[in-house]
């Protein structure tokens, strides 16, 4: 009776261990938040929320940036006036608070690179919402410039969370690289 029992359990526990995907089991859930302009951060966060059976946000600023917005090439435009006066720039999000966050495990932010540094579209979600007990990876998107010191800004600014080494992906990435890279935490 007492093997029957010991067996029951381990076979039990098995079933409970045995996932392939290492973000689903044991109900921890997986949020993956992003901004994308052009799309291209978008698609890596896709991706990362397909494989890792993660629930997937797009982060919308009240005022949505324009094409002409976007013209970093244009002194003008509304890029290049904010990253000139970066310590006064505030972009509202009609979703910076996430329903139910306390509830995610690990959260993944994806931003595009602007000068260098993570999209300030994302700051009021990082200064909003509470990472205390959470695994924080970012990722980047950007056709040359490397990520810099970007999560680690947006660390300082959480304050709180586990942040683990991110990754930039250019804007020629592959799904494989992607994969690859997500290999690193545990995925299967």
């Amino acid at each position: 009776m007492m093997k029957k029992l010991i067996l029951s359990i381990a076979i039990l526990l098995g079933f409970g261990i045995s996932g392939n995907n290492a973000f689903a089991t044991n109900n921890k859930k997986t949020l993956v938040v992003y901004y994308s302009d052009t799309g291209t951060t978008e698609g890596v966060a896709k991706i990362i929320a397909k494989e890792t059976n993660g629930d997937l946000v797009k982060l919308e600023p009240k005022i949505p940036y324009t094409e002409a917005d976007l013209n970093w090439r244009d002194k003008n435009s509304r890029v290049v006036k904010e990253h000139e006066n970066l310590d006064k720039v505030h972009v509202e999000l009609k979703n910076a608070k996430i329903k139910n966050f306390d509830t995610y495990d690990t959260v993944f932010i994806g931003y595009p690179i602007w000068w260098s540094e993570a999209a300030w579209v994302v700051d009021e979600f990082v200064e909003k919402n509470d990472f205390t007990g959470k695994r924080v990876i970012a990722f980047a998107t950007s056709i040359s410039t490397g990520s810099g010191e970007s999560s680690k800004r947006l660390e300082k600014l959480a304050g709180t969370g586990r942040w683990l080494l991110g990754k930039r992906f250019s804007s020629s990435y592959s799904e494989r690289e992607v994969l690859s890279w997500l290999k690193n935490f545990n995925i299967k």
